[in-house]
């Protein structure tokens, strides 16, 4: 299923990853203390700007700030849509 939303300019949609549930050490974490993700995987690129080349694609693993981009739910799930400069790492 192709997403229907294409990101402009430099910015990038992100599918966080799930917050940890439970510690290593088998204690589960309630839903109040649960940190928020900052880890997530690419799912749309814009095309950049004339005179910068996009360095993320499609499917990558991305390490981003705590309180980057802005929250956005389309279809049922929840995605983060940022600037490239937003993102700290590709794992």
């Amino acid at each position: 299923m192709a997403l229907k939303i294409q990101p402009l300019a430099d910015r990038v949609l992100v599918q966080p990853q799930e917050a940890e549930t439970k510690t290593a050490s088998g204690i589960y974490i309630p839903d109040s203390a649960k940190e928020k993700p900052q880890k997530g995987k690419v799912v749309a690129v814009g095309k950049g700007k004339e005179d910068y080349k996009m360095t993320v694609k499609v499917g990558d693993t991305v390490l981003y700030g705590k309180y980057s981009g802005s929250e956005l739910k389309f279809d049922g799930k929840d995605y983060l849509i940022m600037r490239e400069d937003d993102i700290l790492a590709i794992i």
